[in-house]
């Protein structure tokens, strides 16, 4: 059975939320450290986590994670400025609700993310130049170089990587990468693409080229 974290101190939204989710499995934990401990010793195909939590909120939770994992991790907050969405986006989130919200619009999402996943392709290596995607265990290289990515980084290298002369426009990326119609602003993809491309700089690898007017290509 699926199993999915929800990292989220307030017990009334815990109980809705296991209500809804009753075809999964759902590991509560009521404070980030809880959340720390349950992915040190359970395996988890996504994770619900929210922000304002006792113990490691949940900004240091999400950190902490990325360095090990990109599973999918859907924040869910009461915070709604832009600012604080683009840097949990930034920071590795795949996704991001704002409190209180329609219980069956985080079903959707939750279905969206756990669909992508299960999509992606096993026993293969691709390769371009000195980068690697192995797409059993989902490592990415840069020569010697391990790239931690977030899920949502990691189908957009993998749809690039793929079709390398292709240009992509926003509305192409969203669609493959989300699975559902376009209708976010530019600045979504801007934010996930400029994260990509900052981890890929790092590692010494510049593939990622914008075509002015147009969109994205690997280059």
């Amino acid at each position: 059975m699926t199993k999915i974290l929800l990292v989220e101190d307030d017990a009334e939204i815990q109980m809705m939320i296991k209500e809804l989710l009753t075809e999964y499995e759902v590991v509560s934990a009521y404070s980030g450290t809880e959340g720390q401990l349950r992915v040190q010793q359970e395996s988890f195909d996504l994770i619900l986590l929210d922000l304002m939590l006792p113990g490691l909120n949940g900004e240091e939770l999400l950190a902490w994670i990325r360095q090990r994992s990109a599973l999918p991790i859907i924040v869910i907050s009461a915070k709604n400025d832009l600012t604080e969405k683009i840097a949990l986006l930034q920071a590795g989130a795949d996704d991001y609700l704002v409190k209180p919200f329609d219980l069956y619009e985080l079903l959707a999402r939750i279905q969206i993310q756990l669909r992508h996943a299960a999509k992606e392709p096993t026993n293969q290596i691709l390769s371009y130049q000195e980068l690697s995607i192995d797409l059993e265990t989902r490592e990415v290289r840069v020569n010697e170089t391990i790239l931690h990515l977030t899920a949502r980084e990691y189908a957009i290298l993998l749809l690039f990587l793929q079709f390398p002369k292709k240009v992509f426009s926003r509305s192409n990326i969203y669609e493959n990468v989300w699975q559902e119609p376009f209708f976010e602003s530019e600045k979504t993809i801007n934010v996930h693409i400029s994260n990509l491309r900052g981890k890929l700089q790092q590692a010494g690898a510049e593939y990622i080229k914008t075509v002015w007017g147009v969109g994205f290509k690997f280059d």
